[in-house]
């Protein structure tokens, strides 16, 4: 069980604090200088498995304390199905919702995983989706609907049922979730779409398999074509 930390207690810790640690290592990532890494032969890209895998790692060992997710809580096969649907259908969009006055900034490739002759590096891409497909939604839903929802709807956010979850708390969440995401249209697209599952069906693994799906073929989808901008 993680400790309180403050106003936070074990269960807002064991949500937050993997996001945040993530978020914090991607700060820190952006600011590393290139000279300095490759003068000592450390190439950028393999420092997100620094970022990711920590967050991995707090994710498992407090498992216990995400009952939400425990296997008796997730979806039956209908609302699987619908999860995947709606992950499909998000990442249909999202590929269209790239023009530049639907960006927070220019999009950037900063991860490419091809070799200086054209090769696609394999274990550089197993490790993005790694992360993409088995950490982030889970880390994300955790944090943006699972405690920042329905915090925003009651500070006492254990107690409050995905069904009773307030408009004011899924505009809000949603918004916040938007300003982590270069594609500002089409994050606030999922996070509508992520947090309607979730009150819809009240299983936060609903919005978990929707978040996953939409990312494992949205990353499927850049190795096809090289459009590394969208990692």
């Amino acid at each position: 069980m993680p400790p309180a930390i403050g106003n936070f207690s074990p269960a807002a810790v064991a949500r937050c604090l993997p996001f945040a640690l993530f978020m914090g290592l991607l700060a820190v990532r952006g600011y590393l200088p290139d000279a300095g890494l490759a003068q000592w032969g450390v190439d950028r890209r393999w420092l997100y498995g620094l970022q990711v895998l920590p967050s991995a790692l707090l994710l498992w060992l407090w498992r216990r304390e995400f009952g939400e997710l425990a296997r008796q809580n997730w979806p039956a096969a209908r609302e699987l199905l619908q999860s995947v649907g709606v992950g499909i259908a998000l990442f249909l969009i999202w590929i269209q919702l790239d023009a530049p006055w639907m960006q927070l900034e220019p999009a950037a490739a900063g991860f490419v995983p091809v070799s200086p002759d054209g090769a696609l590096e394999w274990p550089l891409i197993a490790l993005r989706l790694f992360g993409a497909v088995l950490v982030v939604p889970l880390m994300e839903e955790l944090f943006w609907r699972s405690f920042l929802m329905r915090w925003i709807e009651h500070p006492q956010f254990e107690r409050v049922d995905p069904a009773r979850i307030g408009l004011r708390a899924i505009v809000l969440s949603t918004f916040v979730f938007v300003l982590a995401h270069t594609l500002w249209l089409a994050a606030a697209i999922a996070g509508l779409a992520f947090a309607w599952l979730y009150r819809r069906e009240g299983r936060l693994a609903s919005a978990v398999v929707a978040h996953a799906v939409t990312n494992l073929l949205l990353g499927l989808w850049v190795v096809k074509t090289g459009q590394w901008a969208f990692w």
